[in-house]
C-alpha cells in the first residue's frame, strides 16, 4: 500500500528534536511504501505563529533531507507535484473548515454554545487501534461523562486543533497518521470526528517519547533539544537522520551506521519499538565523526571552511594548498565541525593565545635551552617536510640526553596554543619554516618573561 503521511508541525518556536523525529519516520514510512508525504504548517493560532519559526522549520527540514511531495501553488488547494509545491498552511483552509463545521451543524452533530461551537461527543466506548501501541479502549473519564462534548470552534471564530487537524487528513486523504505518543489522548476525539464525516479515520501509529540519558523528559530547554543547534554546531545531517532513525527504531543485528537508502528500505511502522527512545548526545557525537571520517575531501573542505567563517576565521587569506594541507592534517581527529576553530584554528591565525596551565608546565626555564637548540637544528633544514622534521626532534633529544617528549609538548604550545591538536610533524610541515621557527621565537620570549 502507498501511504500518505504528513508531518503537521505549528510554527511556535523552534523545531524539537522530537518534531524532528516525527517528520523522519513520517518521510521514511513514505518512502518506503512509495507514497507520499505531505508538509503542513498548523497555523491557526495567529498570536503564536511566527514567520521566522515557519523558516526554522523549512530549513530544518531541508537540511536533514526530508522533502515533501505535494502542496499548494499560489493558493491552489489541489496540491501540486513534488518540486513545484510549498507547504499546506491552515491558515489558506478557513474556508474548508468552515464548510464542514456547517454540515456537522447541519446534521444535528455540532451546536453552538456562548458563542463557540461544540461537537456532540459519542458516550459509548471508543476503540484505537494502534499500529504501534496496540488496541486502546478508550472511555469516558468520570468528569467527561457529565459533558463529554467539545469545541471545535472558539467564540472567536478560530477552529481549533482537533478539528482542523481532522479536516485536513480527511481531504488529503492521509492513509497513516505518524506522531508522538502524547498525542494517544487526543485520537479518540479525532476518530470520531472522523465518523461523524462519514468516512473511516486513517490508521494510526504513535511512537514513543524521546527522553532525556536520565530518564526524564526532553523538554525546550535541555541540552539537544533543537534542531538549530545541530544545524549550527556543525553536524553533518546524515549522521543525525541515522540516529535519530534509531531512536524507537531498530534494524536486524542491533547496527549502528546505516545510509539512508539501507534505512528506507528496511523501516517499516510495526518494527517501531513501545519504550520510550533515550537520547544519548555522546553516541550521536561519535556517529557524527564516524560520518566526518568517511565524508569526501572535497566536501570535508566545506564544510571546515564554513566551521572557521562562523568562528571569525578567514582562510581566504591563505592559499587553496596550505587550507588542504591544514585540513588534512585534522581529518578523522574531530566529531564536530564546530570543534575545528578549537582544534586547529592556529593554522589560520598568528595571535597564539597559550593555554595556562600547559604554558606553567612546559614554557620553563629548563626547557628554553632545549628549544633553542632544536629552532638552531630546525633551520638548518633543508626539506621541511614531516620526517625530516620528526628525525631533527630524535636527533637533539638524543644529543640532550631527554626523551622526544620533552620537546613535542612544548613545541606543540608554541605551535598551536594547546596541548592537544594534529600531528605536531606534519603540522609543523604545513606552517612552513618561517612561520615555526617564529612561532618558537615567540615561545623562547615568553620563557624569558
Amino acid at each position: 500500500m502507498k501511504a500518505r503521511v504528513r508531518f503537521a508541525p505549528s510554527p511556535t518556536g523552534f523545531l524539537h528534536i522530537g518534531g524532528a523525529r516525527t517528520a523522519l519516520f513520517n518521510w521514511l514510512y513514505a518512502r518506503h511504501t512509495g507514497g507520499m508525504f505531505i508538509l503542513r504548517i498548523e497555523d491557526t493560532d495567529a498570536a503564536r505563529n511566527t514567520q521566522e519559526a515557519v523558516n526554522v522549520i523549512l530549513s530544518g527540514l531541508r537540511w536533514m533531507g526530508l522533502d515533501w511531495d505535494e502542496g499548494p501553488v499560489s493558493g491552489d488547494a489541489t496540491g501540486a507535484s513534488k518540486g513545484d509545491a510549498g507547504p499546506y498552511f491552515q491558515s489558506q483552509r478557513k474556508e474548508n473548515y468552515q464548510r464542514r463545521v456547517e454540515a456537522l451543524l447541519a446534521r444535528g452533530l455540532a451546536y453552538e454554545q456562548e458563542g463557540a461551537i461544540k461537537f456532540k461527543m459519542p458516550r459509548e466506548p471508543i476503540i484505537i487501534p494502534d499500529v504501534i501501541v496496540g488496541e486502546v479502549r478508550r472511555e469516558l473519564t468520570d468528569r467527561e461523562q457529565q459533558d463529554p462534548d467539545f469545541v471545535i470552534v472558539r467564540s472567536d471564530g478560530q477552529p481549533v486543533f482537533h478539528l482542523v487537524n481532522v479536516v485536513d487528513d480527511l481531504e488529503m486523504r492521509i492513509t497513516h497518521v505518524v506522531r508522538g505518543e502524547d498525542h494517544l489522548s487526543n485520537t479518540s476525539k479525532h476518530i470520531a470526528l472522523f465518523r461523524a464525516f462519514g468516512v473511516e479515520p486513517p490508521k494510526y501509529a504513535h511512537i514513543p517519547l524521546i527522553l532525556n540519558i536520565d530518564g526524564t523528559k526532553m523538554s525546550k530547554r535541555d541540552q539537544g533539544a533543537s534542531l538549530t543547534t545541530y544545524m549550527e554546531e556543525g553536524y553533518c545531517p546524515e549522521a543525525l537522520v541515522n540516529y535519530l532513525a534509531l531512536l524507537g527504531w531498530s534494524p536486524k543485528g542491533n547496527r549502528e551506521k546505516l545510509p539512508v537508502a539501507e534505512i528506507i528500505e528496511l523501516f517499516d511502522l510495526p518494527q517501531i519499538l513501545r519504550h520510550n527512545a533515550r537520547f544519548d548526545l555522546a553516541k550521536l557525537q561519535w556517529l557524527n565523526g564516524e560520518y566526518i571520517r568517511e565524508m569526501s575531501d572535497d566536501r570535508f573542505y566545506e564544510q571546515s571552511v564554513r566551521a572557521f567563517a562562523r568562528a571569525g576565521l578567514d582562510t581566504s587569506k591563505y592559499s587553496v594548498e596550505y587550507v588542504k594541507a591544514a585540513l588534512d592534517t585534522c581529518k578523522g581527529k574531530i566529531k564536530l565541525f564546530s570543534e575545528l576553530p578549537a582544534y586547529a584554528g592556529f593554522y589560520f591565525t598568528d595571535d597564539i593565545k597559550y593555554d595556562p596551565e600547559a604554558a606553567a608546565r612546559d614554557f620553563t626555564s629548563e626547557n628554553k635551552p632545549r628549544l633553542a637548540r632544536l629552532r638552531e637544528a630546525l633551520e638548518k633544514l633543508e626539506a621541511f617536510d614531516p620526517d625530516p622534521i620528526g628525525s631533527t626532534f630524535k636527533t637533539v633529544a638524543q644529543e640532550l640526553g631527554v626523551k622526544t617528549g620533552v620537546l613535542v609538548h612544548p613545541v606543540r604550545l608554541a605551535c598551536c596554543g594547546n596541548p592537544a591538536g594534529p600531528s605536531l610533524y606534519h603540522l609543523i610541515a604545513v606552517l612552513g619554516k618561517k612561520r615555526a621557527l617564529e612561532r618558537i621565537e615567540k615561545a623562547l620570549a615568553q620563557i624569558a618573561r
